[in-house]
């Protein structure tokens, strides 16, 4: 592994907006690679965080510049335009994602290393790690990020027999314009940024665009455990690159404990899939799944107290997700709530009876308690976290439960910067639970 040539992209300008955990690193990797950068974020404290940088609205002035990068969460069409994406569709100047630019920068320095991307509505972090993880094992140079940080333009260069491994958003591939992945993967398409996409049809040709450019010596790797993903799947065996089907019932190896439940079988499966594709040994692959550590907010075990076990699925925005996490436990206290997505909570309610007790937090608690009333949930509204883990350990020991399960079904932005402190958060109040316990006896 190596650094980029600091004249890589010398006599380029480019207009960054958006200066967080994706944007920042993509002004200052173009940056060190000689572009000339304009860097912006509506944020008066995010623009203060990026000293050293040339700080100036691209909305406002001539707009002159190669490309304008916007960071994955900032919208360029729906639900409505950024001043900056506005003035760049005016300009004719492309709009593009920090990904696009690692393919650009990777291949004008002449390394011929593979792209692996991974897609999803739900798992693609893990199969991301998870192969990441075997081709290390393998000996293989890898390098991760992109949507599972660390950003795009803050990995290192690889050599020709290296693989990068990014984790794709819905956002960053409607911004991509050569990337080829040599393997893609698609794990399952459920209902998810609709107000960003339009409507399903939308999102899912957003999805799809990570089998955009492939060739015959490409492969895509596609889950057929839900019907958008078969459909997608009849839609490729038109196409050049080699098409491999997934199923998480048709997984032969043995996965480690940190791969719990169905869905973690087919990311084991993807993930396998790639690695094979990449020349990774099953004896390999066998060792690495087994010794795959895991991610966080993932049904993380964090502690177990007097008998019960919190675990923190804080990455379970929406309900497809929580269904995952919900069929691996027979009886469970539920922690949810946020900001809903679309459909709510309904689609959980053939494992309702899983749920002894649950403990509604956050913004449309209200309306997750509407849907547990009509079938007969018994649940507590308590608002916050700080308020809903003591809650749900005396329940969890009031009802004879062993778990105590954090995966909300919603967003999180209306108490938290996102799911990653919410989760953070929720481990610190179990941890503090278990040593006051401790102290006043317990075990």
């Amino acid at each position: 592994m190596s650094t980029f040539a600091p004249t890589l992209f010398s006599g380029k300008r480019y207009a960054v907006v958006g200066l967080g955990k994706n944007g920042l690193p993509a002004a200052l990797g173009l940056r060190a690679m000689g572009a000339e950068v304009t860097a912006w974020d509506d944020n008066p404290a995010s623009r203060d965080a990026a000293s050293g940088l040339d700080l100036r609205d691209p909305a406002e002035g001539k707009f002159d510049y190669d490309a304008l990068v916007l960071s994955p969460g900032i919208p360029h069409r729906l639900p409505k335009p950024h001043p900056a994406a506005e003035r760049a569709i005016a300009a004719g100047v492309p709009i593009l994602s920090d990904v696009e630019l690692l393919f650009q920068a990777v291949r004008a320095s002449g390394s011929r290393a593979r792209f692996a991307g991974i897609t999803g509505t739900n798992g693609k972090s893990t199969t991301t790690a998870l192969l990441a993880h075997l081709l290390d094992r393998a000996g293989v140079p890898v390098a991760a990020g992109a949507n599972l940080g660390p950003a795009a333009l803050s990995l290192p260069l690889l050599p020709h027999h290296g693989v990068y491994v990014l984790e794709m958003s819905s956002y960053m591939l409607e911004r991509l314009a050569s990337v080829r992945f040599d393997a893609a993967v698609m794990l399952n398409l459920s209902a998810d940024h609709i107000d960003r996409h339009g409507d399903m049809a939308g999102y899912a040709m957003a999805k799809r665009a990570i089998f955009d450019r492939q060739r015959s010596e490409d492969v895509a790797v596609i889950g057929v455990d839900d019907p958008a993903c078969r459909d997608i799947a009849a839609w490729l065996d038109t196409g050049p690159a080699r098409v491999v089907r997934i199923s998480g019932a048709e997984n032969a190896f043995t996965l480690g404990a940190a791969l719990p439940g169905a869905h973690n079988a087919q990311n084991a499966a993807a993930a396998i899939a790639v690695a094979r594709c990449f020349g990774v040994s099953d004896d390999v692959i066998a060792a690495g799944l087994l010794s795959y550590p895991g991610l966080p907010h993932r049904q993380q075990r964090i502690v177990t107290v007097d008998g019960v076990t919190f675990i923190n699925d804080s990455k379970a925005t929406n309900a497809d997700a929580a269904e995952r996490a919900l069929v691996c436990y027979d009886r469970l206290i539920w922690i949810a709530g946020g900001m809903a997505k679309q459909g709510g909570i309904e689609p959980l309610v053939p494992l309702f009876r899983r749920i002894a007790h649950a403990l509604l937090i956050g913004r449309d608690a209200a309306d997750l308690a509407a849907t547990l009333t009509r079938h007969g949930v018994p649940f507590d509204m308590v608002g916050t976290l700080e308020a809903a883990v003591p809650a749900a350990f005396a329940a969890a020991r009031s009802e004879n439960s062993p778990i105590v399960l954090l995966s909300p079904a919603c967003a999180s932005f209306d108490q938290f910067t996102g799911y990653d402190r919410r989760g953070d958060r929720f481990a610190e109040l179990a941890g503090a639970l278990a040593t006051a316990t401790v102290q006043q006896g317990g075990v």
